[in-house]
């Protein structure tokens, strides 16, 4: 009998044990993030919800660009968020975006519901800009987080939970019609609440771990990849049915519950593994019981100094100098005296580093430009007369085309890059030379030629955001990570507002309000004006092509820059650091295995 409660409670030990580590598992982690990331791309789908903003408050195109701006804006700069991420847990990120990200939301919804009075233009970009500003927050706080705990894998992870963040649009967009049926302006509402309720559920499982490589990592990344092709080609099969059918609210719910299984399914995975490391784990522990059992206790005594190989004054000493170091010398005064590419840069150092000025600058004119096309989709679409249908469609359908460049450039490049030493800065080039395809399809009006333009586009805007992380953690070092990359995305509202404000919008207005004038009309106060032909993009579209290429050039510089640094190993102290940290797990297991074995009970 007493045998028998032993074993029950062994049991119940091994289920809360396991359980302990499934959920404080680094797989467990990724699950946790891809679904903060899912519900963070709101900013995706301004496409879907600016008619509402443009109808209900009377804007007209350059102000809903000068909307669409502080959107970009307050989704890029979260230089804020890097900040507070290098000082704090990423809890305090996270908490912070789902506050953010609630009220920017919630006060636009009160606005075009007319719930409030209408507010002022400046007082709808802060609302935007804030509530868009919470996904810089998810990225910091999860994004950032879960390279750091995968480093050699980084261009994998960061395919993977970018391309997530491109489908949540499409996702966001069928849960809404599940809860809300066909009112448009509570996808607003719902952008405002659903994200916060999700980053606060996982708050406490994203933290930085101590990295411990296994064998098979990238082989568990493509795992999740193939689930997340299936949940894309799921979604891009019902967008398809939706626009050709009509579907009731019932109808929606089936879809969405199909779209949320899909979503949870890498759960499978990620149970697997922690299991597979629970077994391995406990299979050492018992493997040091019965070698306890056949040989001479150990001294405790003697077997710490292995353990411990530096003494407390040593490491004393090692850490006082080390701030006596670092006290003694300015962050100011090392700025232009940059370490190898690779190693750990300060933030200052890589503000003033040439290879992030190069980067920073073919990012402006690549992003800015896919980013122009994306947001103004739906007008183009009307300009040049094709269906509400077709419009309606291949709209939704951008979100597929941006999570596959997303995915795509992540694990092409780290394949390419880790079997042929293919540069990832060679690969942004080439992807900004494809988006000029698009481009000129827009601008010269060919037969439906803006379906095969939002394929390219979607795809080219996609597949930069992995390659432009990739390439900062690479070249700049992942110490600072949290800022600099936050520092990357500041490129993307810069080439938004001169490529979709100051041109695009710009040039729309000038013929709309030509086209208006030779109708005999004026325009009244609060009326939007509208543009039909081909001539409403043209010429913004030739700039931006312009633009594009001029980004694509300055790359190449990057591109023979660091040909000699790509051809190295530059994952070899990864890897050495990962070696090291499991060493001292294990000791640290075996050790602890050692005093449980000494303390318990003979007999």
């Amino acid at each position: 009998m007493a045998y028998g409660v032993e074993g029950s409670g062994s049991g119940l030990a091994n289920m809360r044990s396991l359980t302990l580590q499934v959920f404080t598992g680094r797989w467990f982690m990724v699950f946790a993030t891809v679904l903060i990331l899912s519900a963070s791309g709101a900013t995706y789908i301004f496409g879907i919800y600016s008619s509402d903003i443009k109808t209900s408050l009377g804007y007209d195109q350059t102000t809903l660009n000068l909307l669409s701006f502080f959107k970009d804006l307050g989704s890029n700069v979260g230089v804020l968020s890097g900040l507070i991420n290098e000082v704090t847990p990423p809890w305090v990120v996270l908490s912070v975006g789902a506050i953010l990200n609630f009220f920017g939301y919630f006060m636009i919804w009160l606005a075009v519901t007319k719930k409030i009075p209408t507010p002022k233009v400046w007082h709808m970009c802060v609302y935007i800009c804030i509530g868009a500003n919470s996904q810089s927050f998810a990225n910091t706080g999860a994004l950032v987080t879960c390279v750091k705990n995968f480093p050699e894998s980084r261009g994998a992870v960061l395919g993977l939970l970018k391309g997530y963040v491109g489908l949540s649009g499409a996702m966001l967009t069928q849960i809404y019609h599940a809860i809300y049926g066909n009112e448009s302006k509570s996808l607003i509402l719902l952008i405002g609440w659903l994200p916060a309720v999700v980053s606060f559920v996982f708050l406490r499982i994203i933290r930085v771990m101590k990295v411990v490589r296994i064998a098979h990592e990238m082989k568990v990344f493509y795992r999740f990849l193939y689930i997340s092709l299936g949940l894309a080609g799921f979604l891009m099969l019902i967008i398809i049915l939706q626009k050709k059918l009509e579907f009731k609210q019932s109808e929606y719910g089936l879809s969405t519950a199909i779209v949320l299984f899909l979503l949870c399914l890498p759960l499978g995975i990620v149970i697997k593994e922690e299991v597979d490391s629970w077994k391995a784990k406990k299979q050492a522990l018992e493997s040091i019981s019965q070698v306890k059992l056949v040989t001479e206790e150990p001294n405790c005594e003697s077997a710490q100094p292995q353990i411990l190989p530096q003494t407390p004054s040593s490491a004393t000493a090692n850490k006082a100098s080390t701030s006596k170091n670092q006290e003694t010398v300015s962050c100011w005064k090392t700025v232009f005296r940059a370490p190898d590419r690779g190693e750990d840069y300060t933030i200052l150092q890589t503000l003033f580093s040439i290879d992030m000025l190069i980067l920073f600058f073919a990012t402006i004119c690549g992003v800015g430009g896919t980013l122009t096309a994306i947001d103004n989709l739906g007008q183009i679409g009307t300009s040049l007369g094709y269906p509400k249908t077709s419009i309606s469609t291949f709209v939704s359908l951008v979100s597929i085309w941006n999570y596959l460049g997303r995915v795509v450039s992540g694990f092409l490049s780290e394949h390419f890059l880790s079997k042929y030493k293919f540069p990832r800065p060679l690969m942004l080039t080439i992807t900004l030379i494809i988006s000029c395809l698009g481009h000129l399809l827009i601008a010269f009006d060919v037969r439906g030629g803006l379906y095969i333009a939002s394929i390219v586009i979607g795809f080219c805007f996609g597949a930069q955001w992995p390659l432009l992380y990739a390439i900062i953690s690479e070249l700049f070092g992942l110490k600072y990570y949290s800022t600099l990359y936050n520092f990357g995305s500041v490129a993307s509202p810069i080439g938004a507002y001169v490529l979709n404000v100051r041109v695009a919008g710009h040039l729309y207005d000038k013929e709309a309000e030509k086209q208006m004038k030779a109708l005999g009309r004026s325009r009244k106060i609060g009326e939007d004006l509208e543009c039909i032909g081909a001539e409403c993009f043209k010429l913004a579209f030739i700039i931006i092509t312009a633009v594009t290429i001029l980004g694509a050039l300055v790359s190449i510089i990057l591109v023979l820059r660091t040909r000699n640094f790509y051809k190295n190993d530059i994952y070899k102290k990864f890897r050495e650091e990962a070696k090291v940290a499991e060493k001292e797990m294990a000791m640290a297991e075996n050790f602890g295995g050692l005093l449980q074995n000494k303390n318990s009970p003979k007999g």
